[in-house]
């Protein structure tokens, strides 16, 4: 017990957020965990959306406790103003915290004392490819998102040959060829649809066309920093949703994925985009979130406008908890790897351009512990 004592102890608590079934650790990477000398405390049920029970975890070296007293608390969500009660001053914070789209909230932590680590915010490069939850968790939501297009349009989406007539393939366009929306076209085209791509960066055209969808160029760039697309200008927006508008009422399908940090999700599909789409035609919009990038989209509902379907998800990634958590988890403990050295010791490098990246409240408590 009392080796234990000295050792740090990473908390996983259970998401009280509303629809939130992901957790922040799942039992097989407990060992690496203890590897590093980190103890694990579990919140009882923390796992259960997840389809992991207590058991499994204690199974895997974890115990059953109070995990909100733990030195390092991974989450998935930002925490609740009562979560964040519970947080004591010091404690180090790992999760999906928005920096950019709630700065109060950060603001909150710092007031706490709270060492907070926003896993949106690591940098995209490639050392720290294996701890992008951004792009784990937006694989699954393009993935998720095809299959609840799948589910909403009435008709087949693969090319169907029978004793009774052919029945042409759908045709389906994502807009945004980031993760996301790569991951769309794949699940797309795998399921039979005629797939198409679009993105204002031109140089993801050749990975739209390897996975066999077309690349819709309109004739407008935006390449911005950091791998995503700038904002457009009004001139090139304008321009934008006018040839948008012509091409999207050629698809039954149109799931978009356009985001740029920090701001409203731009505006691709139009009113008069939707009303020129196949009666049954179906929209999902990954965006909804950040206001979503069709103008009929209702955040959090599926509505049908024109006798077209548009659905606004908020939380994709865990609607396929399992999984979903199986890839934050991976992300989370690379993280952990960066932050604590061999021996279990808590080391801050601000240096370290991941570590200064994500580090969101706190840094002002030191460099290491």
């Amino acid at each position: 017990m009392a080796e234990n004592e000295k050792r740090l102890t990473v908390g996983v608590v259970a998401e009280s957020r509303p629809g939130e079934r992901r957790v922040a650790l799942v039992p097989k990477l407990v060992g690496r965990l203890a590897n590093r000398g980190l103890r694990v405390v579990v919140q009882s049920g923390a796992g259960a959306g997840a389809y992991v029970p207590d058991d499994a975890f204690e199974q895997a070296g974890a115990e059953l406790g109070n995990a909100w007293d733990a030195d390092i608390v991974v989450k998935v969500a930002a925490p609740t103003a009562e979560e964040l009660a519970r947080l004591k001053a010091g404690t180090v914070l790992i999760g999906f915290l928005n920096p950019r789209g709630d700065p109060d909230g950060v603001a909150a932590l710092e007031k706490a004392g709270v060492r907070a680590f926003a896993v949106e915010a690591i940098p995209r490069i490639s050392r720290a490819q294996a701890m992008d939850a951004l792009s784990s968790q937006s694989g699954v939501a393009g993935y998720r998102a095809v299959l609840l297009a799948a589910e909403n349009l009435p008709r087949f989406f693969p090319m169907l040959t029978t004793a009774a007539g052919t029945v042409p393939p759908a045709k389906v366009l994502v807009l945004g060829a980031g993760v996301a929306g790569l991951q769309a076209l794949a699940t797309a085209k795998r399921l039979g649809a005629q797939t198409t791509g679009y993105d204002v960066r031109p140089e993801v055209g050749e990975q739209v066309r390897s996975l066999g969808a077309q690349f819709l160029d309109l004739g407008i760039e935006a390449v911005g920093e950091g791998g995503y697309a700038r904002e457009l200008t009004e001139e090139e927006r304008a321009e934008q949703q006018r040839r948008l508008t012509e091409a999207i009422t050629k698809f039954d399908v149109v799931i978009t994925t356009a985001l740029v940090p920090g701001r409203k999700a731009p505006t691709l599909v139009t009113e008069d985009a939707v009303k020129g789409m196949p009666d049954g035609g179906v929209v999902v919009d990954l965006a909804a979130e950040t206001g979503g990038n069709c103008v009929l989209t209702k955040p959090g509902e599926t509505v049908v406008e024109h006798g077209v379907t548009i659905a606004g998800p908020l939380n994709l990634p865990a609607e396929m908890p399992a999984h979903a958590s199986e890839l934050y988890a991976r992300n989370v403990t690379e993280l952990l790897e960066l932050l604590v050295d061999g021996e279990g010791r808590l080391t801050l490098d601000f240096s370290d351009e991941i570590v200064a990246g994500a580090c969101v409240a706190g840094r002002g408590e030191g460099s290491d512990r």
